[in-house]
């Protein structure tokens, strides 16, 4: 029977291709790293209810096994209401299923950095890392991903050091430059965008209706930025190395009261909520985040206290949001690699 897959395969492909159907990226919602099986599908015609529906073509037990989704969630990409729950489609062997789940960065999650930034490594151990006002330090730093992350903050009188938040984060990989930036806002108002997108230092708009997507076809990879919510909430997917979901979020007056921010009163202080699923990591990736993918990883911080902090900012500060150099850092890039200026930061 071992044999005979590849054959079966082939047929399926040939089959749906001729039915119309589409080879999909599929979205994925896994917690530390994406199993590159979990998006072999094939799209098929929807039900009359307008569930939508797909065959996996991914080796394993699910092998052409059809899942439907559920009524609760009947598309991948909900378009009329964006804050319902989309459709997850997922074909790796150890799901083998379709269910619902919200598109939004979970704080809770393997890969998130949220608040005054809290991160979950990929070890799912809980630390902080606070860097510095005005600070870029490397998240992520491995042979053919780099991301960056540029933090803000305030000093109350009286403290020894910042309350910090990202504002921003760069995703650098092949020639490529991809940011993601919360703006300075003085109010903030649900219903206003304060969301900027900026790919290889231009700025880019991403839709709000239709797909309401923005996407760059490359001859290597496909990038896509795509709107969970109607405002402030997007997912980013790089093919072949991450995804990731982000929102942008500011300090509400009883969070600033709670935790004695003082922040200005003309300031909203909105940073991004970020959940990061990477693929095809290194054994020797590095950075704040990505050390803590690594095999047999320890992770150095006192588990059980209040906060436990994750040091390291002289290792891992970078000259500019764009630059992938730091003292530990591993980007390599192509041959000619030069990042850009450019982008607005405060």
């Amino acid at each position: 029977m071992e044999g005979g897959k590849p054959l079966i395969l082939m047929a399926i492909l040939v089959v749906t291709v001729s039915l119309g159907v589409s080879m999909v990226q599929g979205a994925t919602n896994n917690t530390k790293t994406s199993d590159p099986n979990s998006t072999k599908y094939v799209m098929l015609n929807k039900l009359s209810s307008g569930r939508e529906r797909a065959i996996c073509v991914a080796s394993g037990k699910c092998l052409l096994k059809k899942l439907t989704c559920p009524a609760q969630c009947p598309e991948r990409k909900p378009k009329k209401n964006k804050k319902q729950k989309g459709c997850f489609i997922d074909c790796s062997s150890s799901k083998c299923e379709a269910t619902c789940k919200y598109r939004r960065p979970n704080c809770k999650g393997y890969g998130s950095l949220c608040y005054d930034p809290r991160f979950v490594g990929g070890d799912g151990v809980m630390f902080y890392f606070h860097g510095a006002t005005g600070g870029n330090f490397a998240l992520v730093s491995d042979d053919n991903l780099h991301i960056n992350a540029h933090f803000i903050g305030t000093r109350p009188e009286g403290r020894t050091r910042d309350f910090t938040w990202v504002q921003a984060l760069a995703v650098v990989f092949d020639n490529h430059t991809l940011v993601v930036e919360a703006k300075r806002v003085s109010h903030w108002d649900d219903k206003v965008d304060a969301l900027n997108v900026i790919w290889d230092n231009e700025a880019v708009q991403v839709p709000i209706d239709g797909d309401a997507e923005w996407r760059h076809e490359g001859e290597d990879r496909t990038v896509i930025v795509e709107r969970t919510d109607d405002t402030n909430s997007v997912r980013v997917t790089v093919s072949g190395l991450l995804e990731m979901d982000v929102r942008v979020r500011p300090i509400g007056k009883e969070e600033n009261r709670v935790h004695n921010y003082q922040i200005p009163k003309d300031d909203a202080f909105a940073h991004l909520e970020t959940q990061f699923r990477f693929s095809n990591l290194s054994d020797l990736v590095e950075g704040v985040l990505g050390k803590t993918y690594r095999p047999n990883y320890v992770s150095p911080v006192k588990v059980g206290v209040p906060m436990p902090m994750m040091g390291g900012e002289d290792k891992y500060q970078t000259p500019s949001l764009l630059s992938p150099l730091c003292k530990v850092c591993r980007f390599k890039g192509p041959t000619g690699y030069a990042g850009v200026e450019g982008v607005a930061q405060y």
